[in-house]
């Protein structure tokens, strides 16, 4: 089926209380992995790419994939662009026809994050393509993403921040980080619940990788409607990779030894898709 945005998606998992999994993907066996994790749990999902990974291939090589892999699917798939670092960047995507944009403004003022995703959720309102904007730092470091020690989302300033820019969903920082935990994050559930109950759109849970399935678990409980998993993914990929090297020294064949990783990648989708209590949950948006 043809590409979908956020919007509706998220709206549904904020409904009825479930979350959708959204997946870095670097390459087309990426890609193909966390697909056939979806459809074979009727599951909707994100494939999301992010500003680094568009600099080693651009916005059209990964939309040409993944519109190839959504146009045999029947599960909805959104295509998003992950952290968003300026303007000109979303709107590449926009153009490119990616169906949903972050825009990270997190490391601006509060007044100037306001003010960069307004512009992008007004280029985008004609084509009606969704934009998720980040209040407060998800701390961290991944890629050319360095939220440093973080800095956590106030509710009543996240209350405002989205009826100022009128953006679809909202990353919010509880605690969490990007790349690789050191230690057990504590994470604010408190503070979480306090920003469900001022925010009217989904919130999204950046730095999924690493957190424990009953932390995922009780994040979507009090109102997490999207869960971005990048590092985990990676690492799959690679330790298949390495493992079929390993097994097979004289392979030369790279379908032989990414196939592996393709694996890898697929099994780590599944158990991430289950745990965001998404299986089954496929809606195909009405025509």
């Amino acid at each position: 089926m043809p590409l979908v945005t956020t919007e509706k998606m998220l709206m549904d998992a904020q409904k009825e209380g479930f979350a959708v999994g959204a997946f870095n993907v670097e390459n087309l066996e990426m890609v193909q992995a966390v697909v056939e994790a979806a459809e074979e749990l009727k599951s909707p999902v994100i494939l999301q790419t992010s500003a680094k990974t568009v600099q080693y291939a651009n916005f059209s090589y990964f939309h040409s994939l993944v519109k190839a892999a959504a146009d045999g699917a029947s599960v909805p798939i959104a295509l998003h662009l992950d952290h968003g670092n300026s303007f000109e960047l979303a709107m590449q995507a926009l153009r490119a026809g990616y169906t949903s944009i972050m825009i990270d403004g997190s490391h601006e003022s509060y007044e100037d994050n306001i003010c960069l995703s307004k512009k992008v959720v007004d280029a985008c309102s004609p084509s009606r393509i969704s934009v998720e904007a980040e209040l407060g730092k998800v701390g961290g470091k991944e890629d050319d993403i360095d939220g440093g020690d973080g800095g956590l989302t106030e509710p009543i300033e996240a209350k405002e921040f989205v009826e100022r820019t009128n953006v679809t969903s909202l990353a919010v920082a509880i605690g969490t980080s990007h790349g690789v935990y050191k230690g057990v994050p504590k994470l604010d559930l408190e503070r979480l619940s306090e920003i469900r109950k001022v925010v009217s759109v989904p919130l999204v849970l950046h730095g999924g990788s690493g957190l424990s399935e009953e932390s995922i678990k009780e994040c979507i409980k009090r109102g997490i409607c999207k869960v971005n998993y990048a590092t985990e993914l990676r690492i799959a990929f690679t330790e298949g990779v390495k493992q079929a090297l390993s097994n097979t020294p004289n392979i030369i064949d790279p379908k032989k030894f990414t196939s592996v990783g393709r694996e890898k990648v697929k099994e780590m989708a599944i158990e991430k898709i289950k745990t965001c209590g998404s299986v089954g949950k496929a809606i195909v948006p009405a025509l």
